[in-house]
């Protein structure tokens, strides 16, 4: 019924459509909803008000992009658990001499990886080794961390399995013309975009800015804050902090006390009483401070401990990051129930390499915030799995051990490509029967397969399907379309470049899986209403959403990095944006060199 009511040319249906995904590009870019809930929310109101029906809705999980990345998820698992990814980052990388030199043994692999093993997964794989590459080296992390998450992007291009937009808009061209797109299909015009990508990091390095590392002034600042907690039966209870041992410690002092009642004591007096529950803050080596905990007997802050033998003694530091879209971002850790869910305290905090001055779990937290947490002394890919939506941890110990299983799921992943290429099957086909013959073999555990499984992603990806359809249904693709051609003319390269370069400039900002599902229709349409080749508007949008070098929204890959590196928002403009001018333009002369539009 309010499909027959129409406004300025466009049905209700159209409006609710439009208005929809610009919320969703709106909430992203300016919220911390995680992604996932905001496209669930826009999938619903799709739902509700009839814009798709339930079948449209459900067939959109069902789609190969989802598919595809649900089994390349079980891939992957295959590879971590088999040792294949761990022999490729202590083999492939090598041992850099000079940070030019770096440069190229960092993003020359990173690129080719990247096109086989999707561009996340190799640079979450690498970071470590790229931090420990920045200290043999005496550089900043983020000269080197900028680099490897541009040559993964780049290399992402070159497959249908690169980056998650690629599969997007192969899947939408499956739906739209029942031909399937080759798995290399991108692979010329992005091996070419991948050596001038790379090319212009190296002549243009003086443009990455050298921040200072998190983790390098955890370790050696002589002003970082600390609380530890006064168990209520500790000996110190009832003594002056002199008396006790606390007032002036190696590595530091004592410069502020919490009570239990939240009153505040600072500057502390010599002779000042110390009660149960009460919180010490001091200033100084972290490490030397934290050995009071073994010596006096205290505790971490997190919460209160009755009696001195609950301490666990045996628990470790790891270093990680808020993500974007982390739940802790806006609050304190004294605000979340979030340390006592999962068992950690909070030990100290750093913003773009320094130090956030005040007490660490009343410091309001942002993303990207470098966290040092104390850990259990166990089950760090537990911890990992559980706080992925909030933290991103880069210290794990996890070495897998090496043997037949790990040759036998290299050839698995050979053979996927293999099948694939030579149209010998479908690509979904091809990733599902890898996956089933990585169970098959015993390379992944099949318990321990759903936490390699990124959910969120896979209903992302299942509710811009949704989008695309609902786009085209109702109007909005052709409207926008003709709009267009009236604007531009029915010149096909100058519909193709404004198209291309509004796409990319959407993704720089919100997403490029969701950037690519929005404009595909559209410009899906504009090539049939100008009669054209289609093959050179997908291939050419394909290219351009990834094209995201100026923002850390852009890419998951810079969201990644963003904390490890200590960034700021807009490091990322200062290479990104010549690089993103260049590559769009060279991507449009190549697209169109190589598929002719008519």
């Amino acid at each position: 019924m309010f499909g027959e009511w129409f406004i300025f040319g466009l049905s209700i249906y159209a409006w609710i459509t439009m208005l929809t995904i610009i919320s969703i590009f709106v909430v992203m870019a300016r919220s911390r909803i995680p992604a996932e809930i905001a496209f669930l929310g826009a999938l619903t109101v799709l739902l509700v008000t009839g814009v798709v029906t339930e079948e449209e809705g459900m067939a959109g999980f069902g789609s190969e992009p989802v598919v595809v990345h649900a089994a390349f998820f079980v891939i992957i698992a295959g590879l971590m658990q088999t040792g294949v990814l761990y022999w490729l980052t202590k083999n492939v990388l090598g041992d850099p001499k000079n940070y030019n030199n770096a440069l190229l043994r960092l993003m020359v692999p990173t690129s080719i990886l990247a096109a086989l093993l999707n561009s996340v997964n190799v640079v979450a794989l690498f970071i470590d080794a790229v931090k420990i590459w920045s200290r043999k080296l005496n550089i900043s992390p983020s000269k080197l961390l900028l680099p490897l998450s541009y040559a993964a992007t780049l290399g992402g291009m070159c497959t249908l399995l690169g980056n998650s937009s690629n599969l997007v808009v192969a899947g939408l061209y499956l739906n739209k013309t029942g031909r399937a797109i080759n798995i290399f299909e991108p692979l010329i015009p992005g091996i070419v975009l991948t050596a001038v990508g790379v090319l212009m990091v190296m002549l243009l390095q003086r443009y990455i800015p050298p921040r200072k590392s998190a983790e390098q002034s955890f370790e050696t600042t002589s002003d970082y804050t600390v609380e530890l907690l006064v168990p209520t039966d500790n000996p110190a209870v009832g003594e002056t902090v002199t008396d006790a041992g606390l007032y002036n410690v190696k590595g530091g002092s004592l410069v502020e006390i919490v009570r239990f009642d939240r009153e505040i004591i600072m500057p502390v007096p010599k002779d000042e009483w110390i009660l149960g529950g009460d919180r010490l803050i001091y200033a100084g080596q972290i490490n030397e401070i934290l050995e009071l905990k073994r010596t006096h007997g205290l505790a971490a802050a997190d919460k209160h401990v009755w009696s001195i033998n609950d301490i666990d003694t045996k628990r470790k530091m790891r270093t990680a990051y808020v993500t974007f879209g982390s739940e802790l971002i806006g609050q304190s850790m004294a605000q979340s129930d979030f340390e006592q869910k999962h068992n950690v305290a909070l030990v100290a905090v750093a913003r773009q390499g320094n130090r956030v001055k005040g007490q660490p779990r009343e410091i309001l937290l942002e993303a990207g915030d470098t966290l040092l947490l104390e850990c259990p002394p166990k089950g760090d890919t537990q911890l990992e799995q559980t706080t992925r939506r909030t933290l991103t941890f880069f210290d794990s110990h996890f070495v897998p051990q090496l043997g037949p299983k790990t040759i036998t799921s290299a050839i698995i992943l050979v053979l996927m490509f293999i099948i694939s290429s030579l149209h010998l099957m479908p690509l979904m086909a091809s990733t599902m029967l890898a996956a089933g013959l990585m169970m098959l073999f015993g390379c992944c555990r099949i318990t321990g397969v759903t936490k390699y499984i990124e959910w969120e992603l896979l209903l992302i990806l299942g509710a811009t399907v949704v989008f695309s359809v609902a786009i085209t249904k109702t109007g909005i693709a052709d409207t926008i379309a003709n709009q267009v051609l009236t604007m531009c003319g029915r010149n096909p390269y100058v519909v193709m470049a404004v198209m291309c370069l509004l796409a990319s400039l959407v993704s720089e900002f919100v997403s490029d899986v969701g950037s690519s599902a929005v404009f595909f229709p559209i410009m899906f349409q504009q090539a049939e209403m100008l009669g054209c080749n289609p093959m050179p508007f997908v291939m050419s949008l394909m290219l351009s959403v990834t094209i995201s070098f100026a923002s850390p929204l852009g890419s998951n890959t810079h969201m990644l990095i963003y904390g490890p590196g200590s960034f700021r928002f807009t490091d990322f403009a200062r290479l990104g944006i010549v690089m993103h001018i260049v590559l769009l333009t060279i991507t449009l002369i190549l697209v169109n060199i190589i598929y002719p539009l008519y």
